[in-house]
């Protein structure tokens, strides 16, 4: 019996080596080129489910066996820049200063599908914005039609006295910016794709100009059979269904992210000719904290959630699709205060993210 015991310690011991390299692979996965490691470099998908596993096992060898916890803490601690980014802690961050403004970026579903706005029934999405009172706010996914007109976002929105708007090629996207500032230019940036893009703008705000650029990177374009597929997965994980669900999503979900590579490259390279200058990148990623985008991004910025955030902050909502694929970067000359991914809004298949920016941080 006690050999029984032993043996069946050691099997749960390599299980667990497995589970912690699994971690490993998905914690670093960043750093695998999406245009070489197309497959691999989707792990840091799984990063929250290795997380967990190794968790309960930290607790198990704790309680039964505590020698052999010293695997989960080594795996713990050689992921630990990946564990704070994707859940961090600030439960004793700083106080906003005075003079700080308040910036707001949201991915609106065509303002929650073309609702209408009227008297008797307002648009859910322009009565969050103008409650908000955000000084600045960059919106992706600016669609209008049907009963929503373009004039009655800019008449709900009328209190900001600065907005630009660009739609892309295939006029089913566009990016848009609210601003209490003047907004002194407003430069698309070239990504090669119809749907999706970027804007960088130049806003004046009182003394400092800051550098902001709006993203929608390249979806992933998970058809509502695919979500099906994935529910099926979910509620009937078998064999089959893991098997053959999991190739379809892979291969789709592989498929943009070497898309969203390249959009990513093409952002730092602006990102480090303004170097000095003051940042934001904000919007719609579309991908995780765990991601190659995001890595290649905050090489030179910081992550306003990372930074002042609380929890997993997951800003995707629909189809069981739990993922923080909604940033605000800053420049390290720019200091996040308070940020939260707002759940207090529906509306849209993604709920906004707004923080606090102070300007003085020289």
């Amino acid at each position: 019996m006690k050999y029984i015991g032993r043996l069946l310690g050691w099997m749960l011991l390599c299980i667990n080596a497995v589970v912690a390299g699994l971690m490993l692979l998905s914690a670093y996965s960043p750093y695998l080129n999406p245009s070489s490691f197309p497959i691999l470099s989707c792990a840091g998908l799984a990063f929250p489910v290795f997380l967990a596993a190794n968790l309960l096992f930290l607790f198990f060898w704790l309680l039964i066996y505590r020698k052999f916890a010293f695997l989960p803490i080594l795996a713990f601690v050689c992921c630990w820049g990946s564990i704070r980014t994707y859940t961090p802690l600030n439960l004793f961050a700083e106080e906003k200063p005075d003079g700080a403004i308040k910036f707001l970026s949201y991915n609106t579903m065509a303002f929650a599908e073309r609702q209408p706005h009227k008297k008797e029934s307002s648009n859910e999405v322009l009565d969050y914005l103008l409650n908000s009172k955000a000084d600045i706010i960059c919106l992706q996914e600016y669609i209008w039609g049907g009963k929503l007109k373009q004039q009655d976002i800019t008449y709900a929105l009328r209190s900001y006295k600065y907005r630009h708007y660009h739609s892309f090629a295939n006029g089913l996207n566009g990016l848009g910016i609210f601003s209490r500032y003047p907004i002194l230019s407003a430069t698309p940036i070239k990504m090669g794709s119809r749907t999706n893009g970027a804007i960088a703008y130049q806003v004046k705000v009182n003394e400092d100009t800051l550098l902001i650029i709006n993203n929608h990177l390249e979806s992933n374009k998970i058809a509502e059979v695919d979500k099906e597929v994935y529910s099926n997965m979910l509620d009937d994980p078998n064999k089959q269904n893991l098997t053959s669900g999991g190739k379809q999503l892979l291969k789709k979900l592989a498929e943009a992210s070497v898309v969203r590579a390249s959009q990513a490259d093409a952002l730092a390279s602006i990102i480090n000719e303004s170097a000095g200058k003051k940042i934001i990148v904000c919007g719609d990623f579309n991908d995780s904290p765990i991601s190659y985008s995001h890595r290649v991004l905050t090489q030179n910025l910081n992550d306003a959630f990372v930074e002042s955030g609380n929890g997993l902050g997951i800003s995707y909502n629909r189809n069981r699709f739990y993922f923080r694929i909604d940033h605000i970067l800053l420049s390290p000359n720019l200091k996040a205060y308070d940020c939260v991914v707002d759940r207090s809004i529906k509306a849209s298949d993604h709920y906004p993210v707004w923080c606090y920016i102070s300007l003085n941080e020289e």
